[in-house]
């Protein structure tokens, strides 16, 4: 045993001792960075890129290793409290609240500390570290999402590690779930299986789903579940998969015109229908009549009022400015304009684009998402996890690149009001707008962006 120990060492010296590296600039990540100090975490983002890539060049047929190596960066962050988010609070307090049979939705945190009726384990805790945007809105977290934080908030007891435990091992398992189907996936529309690593080994999917507790991993598992079946033919069972999905979170909602051709309107039909009643059964325990309106104002903030990381939006504010405009204004007027643009970019790929086989219906979702994105207000660095996933599966590699700049967007956390630098977020976008036209190109001169056969297995 112990030769054979010694010999696999020999075999793979180097990548052991990165992924050892590794492990230990996350225990810096998880255990020892203020989430002011820029440099550091920039220096450690930066490193454990390098490293990502490197595991994956000298180990990327060694399926084990990389699995493992994933699983144990994780695990590094099993019992501490994120360092970069504060939404954690308000998960648990969400799932306080549906544990006694409350509805999250009907009143915002502010009112139950007001009222005082309510009693919720370590209340004064969560309501003070949620922060004030989020105690004065209502929920904004759907049916499936809710449900987790109530088993989060049943095992959180009075010390809250069970709750931040149980939501990191749930998260973990879903990464895991990404791995075993995206790899399936990958096989069969013959790709490179060792591609779901720029997913699973990725230092932004690994700090900001394990160690800051966002759910986007949970998401993409039933997502990628759902892709899957729907590659095998299996429509039907793919349909409730997918409403899971958008049951954790919205993100998916804007692809479901892209399957129209994909599937045919015979088939489309059932397959709507099937996600429209999943989705109609989850929010059921959770209705109300004051519900749409509440849910639906809390959404409409994100279009209206919130502001981060933008790019194209930023340039129409300065502009705006340099005309007189003032900044409520400019971000109202372009909340509005939003949503119609967004709608008519999803029809435009739904029914100019050919999305018979999977592989197109991915890099479909790659652009709408992806100009989705570019148009938004607001663009919080785990959004860029959806990109990295769906560009594995397509001649894209812009969302791997844009994974790390997006670190660049947390100098904001430096700043005790929380003011952007411009000058940082002109350097993250120019180097993905760059990116983006260099590889537009280079499949252009290969003839791979508009190929004119594809292979049936592709469907």
């Amino acid at each position: 045993m112990q030769v054979k120990i010694l010999s696999y060492y020999r075999l793979h010296k180097i990548p052991i001792l990165l992924a050892l590296a590794s492990i230990l600039f996350y225990y810096t990540f998880a255990y020892h960075l203020v989430r002011t100090d820029f440099v550091k975490l920039i220096t450690l983002a930066t490193a454990l890129f390098f490293i990502c890539y490197k595991l994956i060049q000298f180990e990327k047929w060694n399926f084990k290793f990389l699995l493992t190596a994933g699983i144990l960066f994780r695990l590094v962050f099993l019992c501490v409290e994120p360092m970069l988010s504060q939404d954690y609070n308000r998960f648990i307090w969400d799932g306080e609240l549906v544990l006694q049979g409350l509805n999250p939705y009907l009143q915002t945190p502010d009112t139950i500390v007001e009222l005082g009726k309510i009693s919720i384990h370590n209340a004064a805790h969560l309501y003070a570290s949620m922060g004030e945007i989020s105690a004065k809105n209502f929920s904004n977290y759907p049916p499936l999402n809710q449900l987790i934080f109530a088993l989060a908030a049943f095992f959180s007891g009075k010390s809250m590690v069970g709750g931040i435990i149980t939501m990191r091992i749930i998260i973990l398992l879903a990464d895991i779930g990404v791995v075993y189907f995206g790899r399936k996936l990958l096989t069969h529309l013959n790709l490179s299986s060792h591609l779901v690593f720029w997913y699973f080994l990725n230092p932004l999917v690994v700090i900001e789903l394990t160690g800051n507790l966002h759910f986007e991993g949970v998401m993409l598992f039933f997502f990628i579940w759902s892709m899957y079946l729907l590659s095998q033919k299996k429509y039907l069972l793919a349909a409730p998969i997918l409403a899971l999905s958008i049951a954790v979170k919205l993100v998916p909602l804007m692809f479901l015109p892209l399957f129209i051709r994909h599937l045919g309107i015979k088939k489309a039909v059932p397959f709507y229908v099937i996600i429209g009643t999943t989705i109609l059964v989850l929010l059921f325990p959770f209705y109300s009549p004051e519900f749409i309106n509440n849910y639906a104002t809390t959404i409409g903030l994100w279009f209206n009022n919130f502001e981060f990381n933008a790019s194209i939006y930023n340039i129409i504010k300065k502009v705006a400015e340099a005309n007189g405009s003032r900044d409520w204004e400019t971000i109202k007027a372009f909340g509005k304009i939003s949503p119609y643009v967004t709608i008519a970019m999803v029809l435009l790929f739904s029914f100019l684009r050919n999305n018979k086989t999977i592989t197109n219906l991915f890099t479909s979702m790659l652009w709408v998402l992806t100009i989705y994105y570019f148009i938004s207000t607001t663009i919080h660095p785990w959004y860029i996890i959806f990109l990295v996933l769906l560009s594995i599966f397509t001649k894209f590699r812009y969302a791997i690149l844009w994974s790390a700049a997006v670190f660049l967007s947390y100098w904001a956390y430096s700043n005790p009001d929380f003011k952007e630098h411009l000058g940082i977020l002109t350097i993250e976008y120019i180097a993905i707008f760059s990116f983006i036209i260099y590889e537009i190109l280079r499949l252009k001169r290969q003839n791979l962006l508009y190929p004119k056969k594809e292979t049936s297995k592709l469907g």
